[in-house]
């Protein structure tokens, strides 16, 4: 019992469960925007179990492959990969576990929707981590691009078809995935330096990347008050959104016109919990 709690204590880290948490609970808003979970429990559940693998398997994936530039990295030279407190043949084999799980269950729910949760694996593992992050800072792209997958997967199994509010959900993911990442890699550009990671940062320099950031955040308001009224949520919850939306804009242009860590790091934190509260609105809409 205690090699299996230890093994539980190095592995669960590797699928990275808040970063994975926030991810299904976009691909669960996705089908409940489309379909009342009160009548579709079975199918809901199904939904979170396919995900949650496919989604842990092209971390754990991503982890195995980046184990070397972790290594060189202080804020990730600790993880259980790069540390080599894991080998690195049973990483590999669990995210390819997992992936296969993941996918193939989904696969077995709706073809359509399958195909969509294996487009979120592919680009981000294949596309994202292996061809482009250590050629390129527009990686990031490619990654927004595997990001969206879930919540777009969700919202075309609920309804069974693939529609332009689900593709503009997934643009607001999309969009918000560089204000996340972008002042991440400000944060620890140093980090990136050594590892050899070209980022926006060290690419474009630090002014380019607040514009950038600034611009993704509104792209990514407006995309998901626009999805919002496609789906035709209450005014009060639009109200509460669009206040929301504020806030994010706000700490964006901050982030341009009065540049520090603590801003940086402020908008880092609260664009996850845009994201979050955004996908609760969308959840308690359907209900």
């Amino acid at each position: 019992m205690s090699i299996l709690v230890e093994k539980i204590r190095l592995y669960l880290p590797l699928i990275k469960p808040l970063q994975t948490g926030l991810l299904l609970a976009t691909g669960l808003a996705g089908y409940m925007s489309a379909r009342c979970p009160v009548f579709n429990i079975g199918a809901l559940l199904g939904t979170a179990g396919s995900l949650f693998l496919a989604i842990a398997g092209s971390t754990v994936l991503n982890m195995w492959w980046d184990c070397d530039i972790d290594a060189k990295m202080g804020r990730t030279k600790q993880r259980a990969t790069s540390s080599g407190l894991v080998s690195d043949n049973e990483v590999l084999w669990l995210g390819l576990i997992l992936s296969v799980l993941g996918v193939g269950w989904a696969a077995i729910i709706d073809t359509i929707y399958g195909l969509i949760v294996f487009a979120g694996l592919f680009f981000d593992v294949i596309v994202y981590s292996i061809w482009l992050k250590r050629r390129t800072a527009w990686s990031i792209i490619w990654g927004g691009v595997s990001g969206a997958m879930p919540i777009l997967a969700g919202r075309t199994l609920g309804l069974g078809n693939v529609d332009w509010i689900g593709l503009t959900l997934a643009l607001g993911i999309l969009f918000w995935i560089p204000t996340h990442t972008l002042t991440f890699s400000m944060k620890y550009a140093k980090d990136y330096a050594t590892a050899c990671i070209p980022t926006f940062p060290s690419t474009y320099g630090m002014a380019v990347t607040r514009a950038t950031i600034t611009i993704s955040s509104i792209l990514a308001a407006l995309s998901m008050i626009v999805a919002s009224v496609g789906i035709g949520m209450a005014w009060g919850f639009l109200r509460l959104l669009g206040a929301l939306s504020a806030g994010l804009l706000l700490l964006s242009f901050a982030v341009v016109f009065h540049p520090s860590e603590r801003v940086n790091f402020g908008l880092f934190k609260y664009a996850s919990v845009y994201m979050l509260a955004a996908m609760i609105l969308v959840v308690i809409e359907s209900i």
